[in-house]
């Protein structure tokens, strides 16, 4: 019984088939998902879906991607979603220093009114981190002092995921852990202290081994967990339970 704590079936790619793939991930044991927003529109499209399957929860917020595009009443508006039943986080938000599609100093303003906004509300946050990890850590220490969070797929230093630890945040390992060039990423899954890890599949990115290359679903969260199971040498089912169990303690599910 595993959750899948990162995931976005609200993407075009799932409208043919969205009701067979929460089933297969029910089928395969995944009793939970939460579906992340990335915008203003997938956030409230993440909401729908809260209300469409009984075992779907959601995060709303605004990508660094689209940090160029956030308007003011977007603040006040993700902040009145918190209040809803079965919004559970403020995410994914962050830095992306890879693609640069919003302006750097755009992407850190937008990032702090939306910790900012989780402190307020009370609700964890969801961090998206690429190639900015300095600066994450740099703005967490001094704009998310004391307020719960994860950083999903996770892909900083050791040196950074014990930083991260000693915050009281979380790490989430999603499908490079599969990949044979995972390089870091299976240290870091073996060590992290076992109520401090989440496990995610990020669909439809990141498929993980075998099916690399083609469309992710939440049922292969099950793939992602038994491959951090075997580095750590436990049993899947304590993996699921302590994963689940943290999922519950985070997300106040």
């Amino acid at each position: 019984m595993l959750f899948d704590s990162h995931a976005h079936i609200d993407d075009e790619k799932f409208d043919n088939d969205r009701d067979q793939v929460v089933a297969r991930a029910l089928e395969n044991g995944i009793t939970g998902i939460i579906n992340v927003g990335a915008c203003m529109a997938s956030s409230a499209r993440s909401i729908a879906l809260t209300q469409k399957y009984e075992n779907i929860y959601a995060a709303v917020g605004i990508h660094p991607h689209d940090a160029k595009d956030a308007l003011e009443d977007d603040y006040e508006q993700l902040a009145q979603w918190t209040k809803l039943h079965k919004v559970v986080a403020i995410g994914e938000i962050g830095l992306d220093y890879y693609y640069d599609l919003s302006p750097r100093e755009v992407q850190r303003a937008v990032f702090i009114r939306q910790l900012d906004i989780a402190r307020q509300t009370g609700v964890p946050f969801i961090i998206h981190d690429r190639d900015a990890h300095g600066e994450i850590l740099d703005i967490l220490r001094k704009e998310a002092k004391g307020v719960p969070g994860v950083l999903h797929c996770f892909s900083g230093s050791l040196e950074m995921a014990r930083e991260v630890l000693k915050m009281g945040l979380y790490i989430s390992i999603a499908g490079p852990i599969t990949f044979k060039n995972a390089a870091k990423l299976p240290e870091i899954a073996a060590t992290v202290p076992l109520e401090r890890l989440l496990v995610e599949t990020d669909s439809p990115y990141l498929t993980p081994h075998p099916h690399r290359g083609k469309r992710n679903e939440p049922a292969y969260v099950k793939l992602v967990a038994q491959q951090v199971a075997d580095l750590r040498g436990i049993e899947l089912s304590a993996l699921a339970k302590a994963t689940r169990e943290n999922i519950r303690s985070l997300f106040k599910i």
